[in-house]
């Protein structure tokens, strides 16, 4: 998924916690869930900048000499403005767009 492109707001807003618990039924689990993908959000974007910084990188000799690369100094730029990963993955439920199970829940029969 591209995370530039998300409607994820860039600072942090109030959300009504009825609304933001209807999906799941429990604020704990909501939390989670959000927690949950967060961390994935936060790995894969962390895989992407490593990867993409990869062709700056430099041999252990010429580490002494240390300067200024425009281009390497703008990816970390994009990277910083983009909203953070718990902010992404609130709106990605908000959306519908996460798809989570129940897991060891006990079914309460009738």
């Amino acid at each position: 998924m591209d995370y530039k492109k998300t409607k994820a707001p860039k600072t942090t807003i109030t959300r009504d916690l009825n609304k933001l618990t209807e999906k799941v039924g429990n604020v704990y689990e909501t939390v989670a869930i959000i927690g949950k993908r967060s961390n994935q959000i936060s790995s894969q974007l962390k895989k992407e900048l490593d990867t993409k910084l990869q062709d700056f990188a430099m041999p252990q000799d010429a580490l002494d000499d240390t300067f200024e690369n425009r281009e390497q100094i703008e990816i970390s730029r994009s990277y910083e403005v983009m909203p953070k990963p718990t902010l992404i993955a609130t709106q990605e439920l908000i959306d519908d767009q996460l798809v989570f199970r129940g897991g060891n829940r006990d079914e309460q029969l009738k």
